[in-house]
């Protein structure tokens, strides 16, 4: 094998290879500590055309659960429709038998919207993206 020959890169994976390679991730996670309950969570509000505008999206693993995307369009703002997202999340979690969920958010983002929701701030990675912060929350809900 060639070391020094240059890797296929893309800014454009396709889906199908994000989700094998999420699938295999999964799986070895899995091997290696028993834990076989991963599940998608995802909340999805389109209009009646069709149009996305608002979503979350994590999973749950081993009484964890993780939000990785939240987002809703500037135009839905102020409705509450994040709170809504957030809490249906939350609920569906401790159904699925969570007892914490994460989240990441940066500075310019929403850490005041999580803490009035309950998360508290665990780490900062400080000038990610440059200039800002990358803010680690956690959350231990009601059983």
């Amino acid at each position: 094998m060639n070391l020094h020959r240059r890797l296929p890169v893309t800014d454009e994976p396709a889906a199908a290879d994000l989700s094998e390679l999420d699938g295999r991730i999964n799986d070895y996670n899995a091997d290696r500590t028993g834990i076989r309950d991963a599940r998608y969570l995802s909340i999805m509000l389109r209009s009646d055309e069709g149009e996305l505008y608002a979503g979350l999206h994590g999973h749950s693993w081993g009484g964890c659960c993780e939000i990785k995307l939240l987002w809703v369009a500037e135009d839905r703002r102020g409705e509450g429709l994040g709170t809504r997202l957030l809490q249906s999340a939350e609920d569906e979690a401790i159904r699925r038998g969570c007892h914490l969920i994460l989240l990441a958010t940066r500075s310019f983002q929403a850490p005041g919207f999580y803490e009035r929701h309950g998360f508290s701030p665990v780490a900062t990675v400080h000038g990610y993206p440059a200039g800002h912060s990358e803010i680690f929350m956690v959350k231990y809900p009601p059983a």
